[in-house]
């Protein structure tokens, strides 16, 4: 944002409340990285210093990339700065903005916090069940845990990659898989990442029906590799349904862990098929990949699954929840919101004059909640308010001059 407001000659100041990507440096579990390769998860003026394009950055690598970028910008940034509340100024235009550091007044604000701002973790397990119970957010690797076998709950990237790494660990690991998309991490030479800009999945303007919530089973870990769930439970991974009830020391788990696999692996062949369509359509030299369409047989915990389980006979100690993050606008006192508080917006444009968004999920397409896909929304903001600026100036002008005649 800051960046292309530059660009428009606009006057502006960012506030941080922590350090530059805070959140990549403490508030993720210590071997993240990046889920696209570096050639695609990056802004289009800079690229990562000495790594390989179709590497996946380390999420420190990725920190230092933001805070590095903000130098290249002089992006005027006060860090340590917490914005409290935000209001419409009385009887003129502009916002009065309070935060920990004084009062701003403002002629726009942009909140560029996205809508990734508290952990959820569903109030199934009560907390003093006798189970240590974490978000995904909270955990950083295996030996933080106490021992025994770990419930990791969700089928996104966070959990399959929580889950993969204590399975490696050693640990006793029940997956609790819910309705997701599982593309492949390659196919035919290229990554996902590239096959979704061919076919212009990235420019779609809104989710498909019921699809707006879905995790995506993606990982870049140790090199990328497509999340299979079968490979995962033939590995030793116990594969369960859906997290419903807590009663009496006993989860239950919906029957649903069949249908869910099966609606990832429809997602999978989905992109294969179109993948392929598009080398024949375009004559491109990429070489088959039949293996990519062989899925194993069901294991067992599918075939049979597991409906409840004893987490204490089971020797669970503890529970991570990688259940996603909801978004807190609370500081921001104007009215731009609607059903259950989610902000009113065109493509970031707020229903209140002079208030952006910028980082929501399809705000504008699906690339926009995505590293790259962020920078060409802030474009189009910071042209919005160059544009309105002119408004202004104009108005101020036009009115100068019926004062003087």
């Amino acid at each position: 944002m800051s960046e292309h407001l530059s660009k428009c000659d606009v006057q502006h100041l960012v506030l941080e409340r922590h350090r530059i990507a805070e959140r990549w440096r403490s508030e993720r579990w210590d071997s993240l990285v990046a889920n696209g390769p570096a050639w695609h998860d990056r802004f289009p003026g800079m690229e990562f210093p000495d790594t390989d394009p179709d590497a996946f950055v380390s999420k420190e690598d990725v920190a230092d990339y933001f805070a590095a970028y903000a130098e290249m910008i002089a992006a005027p940034i006060r860090c340590g700065v917490d914005v409290e509340k935000v209001q419409r100024l009385v009887g003129r235009p502009g916002f009065r903005v309070e935060t920990s550091d004084g009062v701003i007044e403002a002629a726009n604000v942009v909140a560029a916090t996205g809508a990734f701002q508290h952990p959820v973790m569903p109030s199934i397990v009560p907390r003093d069940a006798g189970f240590l119970q974490i978000h995904s957010s909270a955990y950083r690797n295996p030996d933080q845990l106490p021992r025994g076998a770990v419930l990791v709950v969700g089928s996104g990237s966070s959990g399959v990659q929580i889950a993969d790494e204590l399975l490696r660990a050693g640990r006793n690991v029940y997956l609790s898989v819910g309705p997701h998309d599982r593309p492949p991490r390659a196919y035919r030479g290229r990554d996902f990442c590239w096959w979704l800009g061919v076919l212009g999945k990235w420019d779609a303007q809104a989710p498909a029906p019921d699809t707006e919530h879905v995790t995506i089973a993606v990982s870049g870990a140790r090199g990328g590799q497509t999340i299979d769930f079968r490979r995962l439970a033939a590995q030793g991974m116990k594969l369960v349904g859906r997290t419903e009830l807590y009663k009496d020391g006993v989860m239950n788990f919906a029957p649903d862990l069949g249908r869910n696999i099966a609606r990832g692996d429809a997602n999978y062949m989905s992109l294969l098929d179109e993948a392929d369509a598009y080398v024949a359509r375009n004559g491109l030299d990429l070489p088959e990949e039949p293996g990519a369409r062989k899925i194993e047989s069901d294991p067992q915990c599918v075939t049979d699954p597991i409906l409840d389980l004893d987490l204490a006979k089971a020797g669970i100690g503890s529970i991570i929840w990688a259940t996603g993050f909801s978004f807190d606008y609370s500081w921001l006192k104007v009215d731009v919101f609607g059903e259950k508080g989610k902000p009113r917006h065109q493509r970031g444009v707020s229903s209140e004059p002079g208030i952006y968004f910028l980082g929501l999920p399809w705000q504008s397409r699906r690339g926009s909640s995505f590293i790259w896909g962020v920078w060409h929304d802030a474009k189009h903001l910071a042209d919005h308010i160059s544009t309105q600026r002119k408004y202004l100036t104009y108005h101020a002008s036009a009115k100068r001059q019926t004062r003087a005649a």
